[in-house]
C-alpha cells in the first residue's frame, strides 16, 4: 500500500505539484493534482519518442537512415551533439536515443523538424495522450516569449508508461524497443538515486529547467510502480529529495 501521507509531504515542498504512483499488477493507486498542466521541460521527449517509433513502422522515417548534423541544428545542452563536429552523421534512431538517454536538445529538434509538431501531437492524440502537448521545439525562444509552452499532465505520463509496459504503443516490437531506451537513462540523480545500488531497474525521463523539475518512469520493483513527480515554480533540492526517498519507500 503506497504511504497515504505523501500528498501532504509533496505540498509542505511548495509550488505547483503533481503525483501519480500505481502498481501495476494490483492497480492501486495515489494521485495528486493528476490533471494540472506542466511546463514539461524535457518530458516532452517522450511525445517526441511515440512519433519517431510510429513514424519507423509506418515507413515514414527510416530509422537507419543517416542524417548530418549541422551547425544550424545545434543547441545547448543537455546532450552530446552540440559537442560533435559540425556534419557528423548519425542515424535516425542514433536521434531517439540520445534525446532519451542523454536528453540531447539538437537530437530532439531534428526529429521534431523531420516529423512535425503537427504530426506528434496527432500521434499522441491517437494513444488518448492529448495532455502530452509539444507546442515549440526546444530553445525556441521566440515561440516561447509568445506564450507557446510544452506541456504534460501527470495522468497522461503515467497513461503512457502504462500502454508501453503493456506493449501497446505502437507495436510489441516498438514498446520493447522504447522501454529499453529508457532503461539506458544516463540521468539518474531522482526516481532511481537509491535504487540502482539495490539493483532494481528503473526506466524514465527526467525535465529540467529554472524552478522546474520532473522524474517519470517504472521502477521495476518486484511489483512494477509506474512514478511520475512533476514540479513547477518548486523548490528544486527539495522536491528532487523528496523524489528520491519517496521511490526508496514504495520500492521495497
Amino acid at each position: 500500500m503506497f504511504d497515504a501521507g505523501i500528498p501532504a509531504r509533496l505540498e509542505k515542498i511548495g509550488g505547483n505539484l503533481s503525483l501519480w504512483l500505481e502498481n501495476l499488477e494490483s492497480g492501486e493507486t495515489l494521485k495528486m493534482n493528476p490533471d494540472g498542466d506542466h511546463i514539461a521541460a524535457s518530458v516532452i521527449k517522450l511525445g517526441v519518442l511515440l512519433a519517431a517509433f510510429k513514424a519507423f513502422d509506418e515507413g515514414r522515417m527510416n530509422p537507419d537512415a543517416l542524417v548530418e548534423v549541422k551547425a544550424q541544428y545545434k543547441v545547448p545542452s543537455c546532450g552530446a551533439l552540440t559537442y560533435m563536429h559540425d556534419r557528423i552523421k548519425v542515424t535516425n534512431l542514433d536521434l531517439a536515443t540520445l534525446m532519451i538517454i542523454l536528453s540531447d536538445n539538437t537530437a530532439t529538434n531534428m526529429l521534431i523538424d523531420a516529423l512535425g509538431i503537427d504530426y506528434i501531437n496527432e500521434v499522441l492524440r491517437e494513444y488518448g495522450l492529448s495532455g502530452i502537448c509539444l507546442r515549440r521545439k526546444l530553445f525556441d525562444s521566440e515561440a516561447s516569449a509568445n506564450g507557446l509552452e510544452n506541456t504534460v499532465t501527470a495522468r497522461d505520463v503515467a497513461a503512457f508508461y502504462r500502454l508501453l509496459y503493456l506493449k501497446q504503443l505502437v507495436s510489441p516490437a516498438a514498446s520493447d524497443k522504447m522501454l529499453s531506451i529508457l532503461l539506458d537513462q544516463r540521468l539518474n540523480g531522482k526516481i532511481p538515486f537509491y535504487l540502482h545500488e539495490r539493483g532494481i531497474k528503473v526506466a524514465h525521463k527526467t525535465g529540467e529547467d529554472d524552478g522546474v523539475t520532473h522524474d517519470t518512469g517504472i521502477i521495476f520493483a518486484d511489483a512494477p510502480i509506474i512514478a511520475v513527480f512533476l514540479g513547477n515554480d518548486t523548490s528544486v533540492p527539495g522536491f528532487e529529495r523528496t523524489m528520491q526517498d519517496i521511490a526508496k519507500e514504495i520500492a521495497l
